[in-house]
């Protein structure tokens, strides 16, 4: 069942790390390529890379990677395109956007949804909106709004902090995709819950989609128009993309273009996702006019931003750990092959993407492709797709890394257990990161092993540590990053994500080193308690025997069998719940069982708490055999882990919120 947990819970999430990035595998204005410490110096370009970057190339090279990749993902279709020195060099479409009727894509009509990566027109309309004078970075954002967001502590959020998704937001799942709905005005859907303040602004990056939502609104607030209306006509009329809309559901003349979305492309068509938060990953757009998007980066902002305010949109912020990769404003930064990329991935739950762009080198790439294939076929796909495209056309001196004499012993400091910080806080679904917490240990070599950060193949990374508290995949890209205080690691991150999440220790009251064998005990306990009740009966009557217990503790016994009865129907509510959320028709539907739950799950954890303890008491008064005696202690220790659980992961709170 715990299983089970962890995979409908985290399909639910994936909605909300599918409005996100491509998992792979400062405030002062500065160059377009500003590099931190950590990061090599950029190569020169050679004749075995840039000078290789023709149509003929790249489309020999495509042909030969995306059907089969395609093929074994179990992905209907797909759309590339590469731009070059101002121009789109090619875009080509793979597989079908219509299966059933064998519709081919289209690169230059058939539109995709490319997830978070429509983030990057919003933070686009915020920086017209500050070039315009309309909007002040590092002004309380209550500036703008109709509401308010409280301060944490005494520091309110800026804009700079929602950029950088370092606002200090729980993340929240409902109601951010859905099926078949009208939707809301936006300011209403933010209005209507405000997510948990859980860092202090500007410390801790962990990404949120009401951030960016919260962006797209205060244009609205200051420019006078919806959001769809301001990028339709200061982005998409600016640009020429006539392919391209936030609009939900689409206009009548794109419904024709929208390709289907597939859970398989073997499988049958799926319906049209709704974003509630629109600004954060509604945009369905063409492959053709993404590239039109690219280049206006590539060609310093124009026609959408000054060359200053670009430079300035583009300049990394420091804000993540020393050393890694960082957020930029919107936009986040990848060192790949010693150059700077910076760009944005992203995913529903149908669709997956990943966009880049290369200022130094004026060069930029963007995947998206419409299934959600098999064993995590789109992020193998597009990350294979952009390291490969950076090997073949962007390469640099592949040496095989060197390891530090002090690997061994800062490899130690890294064992432990480790929480995202892009989390669901103040609900019932935080009980997914004790499933999913990050644990790290040693391998046999004494490095690193970390099994959330799985190589393309799946198998664990070999961990090279070439500067201090700095390690590298042996035989890959990834760089997973330290951050030291006194001695000792206290946060860590890596590659891609590196910009928008890290991972801080996990408190010893919530880590699931002692909580996971614990709540299974506590779990093995409950349901042999309830499965003994209608056994008991059974037996005592197939043999004609008495039962032995009378008065108070008869009356214990029964009591405490019915509330072990009553957490399993509770735990079953909850399951059904997360079924409910995995299919994206629970949000707001199952309200009344949340509540429900919440209620009868709080009489019944501190029920059987209670009454175990009274049995445990009368059980060692009395003249019971031993075995019953150590039962009721088990009992009460089961009833203490699981009342544990529930308070830490909220399972005991009242609220429909997640």
């Amino acid at each position: 069942m715990m299983r089970l947990w962890t995979h409908k819970i985290k399909l639910a999430v994936a909605a909300m790390l599918a409005l996100t990035v491509a998992i792979p595998a400062s405030t002062q204005q500065a160059p377009l390529t500003p590099q931190p410490a950590a990061a090599p110096a950029t190569p020169p370009a050679t004749p075995a890379g840039l000078d290789r970057l023709t149509k003929s190339d790249v489309d020999t090279w495509l042909d030969g990677y995306m059907p089969y990749a395609l093929g074994r993902g179990d992905i209907a279709g797909a759309v590339v395109v590469v731009v070059k020195d101002g121009a789109v060099l090619t875009q080509r479409g793979f597989g079908y956007s219509d299966v059933a009727n064998r519709k081919p894509v289209d690169p230059a009509t058939t539109l995709f949804r490319p997830g978070s990566t429509s983030k990057l027109f919003t933070w686009t309309a915020v920086m017209q909106q500050v070039e315009a004078g309309k909007i002040d970075l590092d002004a309380d954002i209550n500036t703008y709004l109709d509401f308010k967001i409280a301060p944490y502590g005494d520091k309110p959020i800026t804009m700079r902090h929602l950029m950088t998704h370092t606002a200090g937001f729980e993340e929240i799942i409902k109601g951010l995709l859905a099926f078949d709905i009208e939707l809301k005005p936006l300011g209403d859907i933010l209005k209507e819950r405000i997510p948990e303040r859980i860092y202090q602004p500007g410390t801790t990056p962990a990404y949120s989609n009401y951030a960016t939502a919260l962006a797209g609104y205060i244009v609205e607030r200051v420019s006078g128009q919806s959001f769809d209306a301001y990028v339709e006509r200061n982005i998409f009329g600016r640009l020429g993309m006539q392919y391209a809309s936030f609009r939900q559901p689409l206009p009548a003349k794109l419904k024709p273009f929208m390709s289907q979305g597939y859970e398989a492309g073997s499988g049958k068509a799926q319906r049209f996702e709704i974003i509630g938060m629109a600004p954060a990953g509604a945009l369905s757009a063409s492959g053709a006019d993404m590239a039109k998007f690219m280049l206006a980066f590539l060609n310093e902002g124009g026609p959408l931003l000054k060359p200053a305010t670009t430079a300035q949109m583009l300049t990394a912020q420091n804000l993540s750990v020393k050393g890694s990769n960082q957020m930029a404003l919107g936009f986040y930064e990848e060192w790949i092959n010693g150059r700077r990329a910076v760009g944005h991935g992203g995913d529903t739950v149908y669709f997956h993407t990943d966009l880049k762009i290369f200022p130094a080198e004026k060069v930029g790439i963007y995947i998206s492709v419409n299934s959600q294939g098999a064993g995590g076929a789109p992020g193998a796909v597009r990350t294979a797709l952009v390291e490969g495209f950076a090997d073949r056309y962007l390469p640099t001196a592949d040496t095989a890394p060197v390891e530090l004499a002090t690997a061994k012993e800062h490899a130690k400091l890294l064992v432990g257990s480790w929480t995202n910080s892009r989390r669901v806080a103040s609900s019932f679904a935080s009980f997914v990161y004790l499933l999913g917490e990050e644990k790290i240990g040693l391998d046999e070599d004494g490095r690193p092993l970390v099994s959330g950060i799985p190589s393309l193949g799946g198998a664990p990374r070999k961990w090279i540590e070439v500067e201090p508290f700095v390690w590298q995949d042996a035989y890959g890209k990834e760089r997973l990053v330290a951050e030291v205080r006194d001695g000792q690691v206290v946060r860590w991150t890596f590659g891609m994500v590196s910009p928008f999440m890290v991972w801080d220790r996990t408190p010893w009251y919530a880590t699931g080193a002692w909580l996971t064998p614990a709540l299974l005990f506590a779990l093995a306990v409950i349901l042999i308690t309830a499965l003994g009740w209608p056994i008991g009966w059974v037996a005592r009557k197939r043999y004609g025997a008495q039962f032995a217990l009378t008065g108070s503790a008869r009356t214990a016994y029964r009591v405490v069998r019915g509330l072990c009865w009553l957490v399993i129907a509770v735990l079953v509510g909850w399951l059904i719940v997360v079924i409910g959320i995995e299919n994206f028709d629970g949000h707001g539907k199952n309200d009344w069982l949340i509540l429900t739950l919440q209620v009868v799950g709080t009489l019944a954890y501190f029920g059987l708490l209670a009454a175990s303890v009274w049995n445990l008491l009368l059980a060692f008064k009395g003249r019971r055999g031993w075995f019953s005696k150590l039962w009721s202690v088990l009992l009460v220790l089961g009833a203490f882990f699981l009342l544990w659980v529930a308070l830490v992961f909220k399972l005991v709170s009242f609220g429909t919120g997640y």
